[in-house]
């Protein structure tokens, strides 16, 4: 147990939580999956409107455009030896709902997020912020997370490791 403390003081609770996990063997991974709705338009005020078409094309709408995004929390531990569960499900479900689902659904995501203040709303941003709401919460149940991986459409997604 001094072990633990020693470490505890110097290492952050994810990075305790990565590593225990790795020591300890039979590393499971549970995947949630969660739905929701938003608007966005890709559109950098520096630049031209020409520019912005060029790079943004129908993403650059004055008008905003919106997506019916899906997203895959993926979280990693090892199972409990009284419930088996890595993570109790409901627990992760109510943590996705609080900290993204609710912030995002039915938002703009360059006007109503206040996470995404002053950050391009693309997919690839909106994933690293997805990460860093859940992270330390995931954590606080004893479990690492793994991946973020958000689908904008059937054919376009990010995937976040938090690298």
């Amino acid at each position: 147990m001094g072990f633990i403390r020693c470490f505890a003081k110097v290492l952050p609770l994810v990075l305790l939580i990565r590593i225990f996990a790795e020591i300890l063997g039979k590393v499971v991974y549970l995947t949630r999956k969660e739905h929701f709705n938003a608007a966005h338009k890709l559109y950098n005020d520096s630049w031209s409107e020409e520019k912005n078409w060029a790079i943004f094309g129908k993403c650059a709408n004055a008008n905003w455009h919106g997506h019916n995004y899906n997203l895959y929390v993926t979280v990693k531990g090892n199972p409990d030896p009284d419930t088996g569960f890595i993570m109790n499900v409901k627990d992760l479900s109510r943590i996705i709902k609080n900290e993204v689902v609710d912030q995002l659904d039915h938002k703009n995501l360059n006007l109503d997020v206040p996470f995404l203040k002053g950050k391009m709303a693309s997919t690839e941003n909106l994933v690293i912020a997805i990460w860093e709401r859940l992270e330390l919460h995931i954590a606080k149940h004893g479990c690492a997370l793994h991946s973020i991986k958000l689908y904008e459409t059937e054919n376009i997604y990010a995937e976040y490791f938090g690298e």
